[in-house]
């Protein structure tokens, strides 16, 4: 792209990080990819100058049905065409809540945002109050839950956050319950919460090893007693409340989260990305003891401030989060994503086999949200790899800094995916054999949470 550099140094010079999220920076992409787009339409983004590019970045996974989705549009332009923001809740709301509400029988209200963080915040103060505890208990091997200081204090990104709090969020690890009994033993009567996701790149169930099959917990040998299960019951043992974070699994996983995939029910849960094809929509969602701390109707209630923003009941995405769940239904889009990832596997890594280097590359996770590893010629996880790749991957006309899969990759995106995997796999090999630095062009990407730039 011909204006790259000019559009970066413009970018920089107006807004911190040159961009409004992390993820979407230059140093989570190879040098060769678009600073700056232009548009998208289904599974593919264009660039000011017209280059296009297969996506599978889809708007850090919030775009599940494909950029633009008419159906969709329209649904927001009719709820625009309302006023879009009115001064009293609307029925666009009402109908909203309930909606989300029938996905989940064991949820008896919902508190909508604008954002995860938001929502993961809440649920956070939700369980501070209720149960009058300060602690919160985190899994340390999800990757983000929110930008505020009871987060970010955690990560290697910690300026800026109070010390006041610094001491009271807890670190446990995933599939390992003893880590987070051992919390709970040496801050007995302090942690109001433990959060986490339901599920990441491994499962939380020892019956269910192989992600490539959709999981049924109801129906499998640890019904009841997977991982999930077990912090469920720690947590109510140690009177703390259990959150579930499906703002990556939900719309995703299955329609009604990842939750039903593993059969368990939270206090609480969040949910973002996929709900609005794009448009800005999260939810928290629980029991009604625990969310009624936040209404105005308990008389004599010590009060829970807890979300309120302007734009908190805007009625466009509420209508495209209404429409999304139409599509849901009607077209079986969780089934879609779990169907193209495997064939996306499969083909990636058949790629890698013929041209002998899946030891060193190699895609798998849950097909529904795969991933791929990449290591160096000893056999070590490399950022330098991964740019390589991600670089081929560019130059052949795909934007992939992860893969997430939306309705609108279909047979003609797998074949050019594939095609490009081909030729990025490629060239990898000879790097393998060579020095990767003479291969990059530019600098490596490098991790979001890291002390200096």
């Amino acid at each position: 792209m011909k204006n790259n550099e000019s559009y970066r140094q413009r970018l920089h010079s107006r807004i911190p990080g040159g961009a409004h999220t992390y993820s979407r920076g230059d140093d989570q992409f190879p040098e060769n990819a678009p600073a700056i787009l232009e548009s998208g339409t289904g599974a593919w983004v264009t660039d000011p100058e017209g280059n296009e590019f297969l996506d599978y970045g889809m708007g850090l996974r919030s775009v599940t049905l494909g950029y633009a989705h008419p159906e969709v549009n329209a649904a927001v332009i009719k709820e625009i065409n309302k006023g879009n923001n009115l001064s009293r809740a609307t029925s666009t709301e009402l109908q909203a809540a309930e909606s989300l509400l029938d996905l989940f029988p064991w949820a008896d209200m919902v508190k909508f945002g604008k954002s995860g963080s938001a929502v993961t915040t809440a649920a956070v103060k939700l369980a501070r109050a209720f149960t009058g505890r300060t602690h919160v208990a985190i899994c340390a091997d999800h990757p983000f839950f929110s930008f505020d200081d009871w987060f970010i204090q955690t990560t290697p990104m910690n300026k800026g956050t109070s010390d006041a709090g610094r001491n009271t969020s807890l670190n446990f690890h995933y599939n390992d319950p003893q880590s987070l009994n051992l919390l709970f033993e040496k801050f007995p009567n302090k942690i109001a919460c433990v959060i986490l996701e339901p599920a990441t790149f491994v499962s939380p169930c020892p019956s269910c090893k192989d992600l490539n099959v959709k999981p049924d917990c109801k129906n499998c040998a640890s019904a009841g007693n997977n991982f999930l299960h077990q912090v469920k019951k720690i947590c109510h043992t140690h009177g703390a409340l259990f959150i579930l974070d499906e703002m990556i699994t939900g719309f995703r996983w299955d329609i009604h989260g990842a939750m039903k995939l593993y059969d368990i029910a939270p206090d609480l849960a969040t949910f973002g990305k996929g709900m609005a094809n794009g448009f800005p929509l999260a939810a928290l969602i629980g029991k009604k003891e625990i969310m009624e701390m936040g209404s105005i109707l308990q008389e004599g209630q010590e009060r829970v401030f807890l979300i309120s923003t302007t734009h908190g009941s805007e009625m466009s995405a509420m209508g495209a989060f209404l429409k999304v769940l139409e599509i849901y239904k009607r077209d079986h889009v969780p089934n879609h994503l779990w169907n193209y990832g495997r064939a996306l596997i499969n083909g990636i890594n058949q790629i890698a086999h013929s041209l002998q280097v899946e030891a060193f590359f190699r895609c798998n996770g849950y097909p529904c949200s795969p991933i791929f590893q990449t290591k160096d010629a000893e056999g070590s996880i490399s950022l330098e790899f991964r740019t390589l790749f991600l670089q081929e991957m560019v130059k052949n006309g795909v934007l992939i800094p992860y893969i997430a899969i939306s309705l609108a990759h279909g047979e003609k995106e797998l074949a050019h995916t594939l095609d490009a995997a081909k030729k990025a796999l490629t060239v990898y090999k000879e790097a393998l054999g060579s020095s990767v630095k003479n291969y990059l062009k530019g600098n490596s990407i490098k991790p979001v949470f890291r002390k200096f730039n």
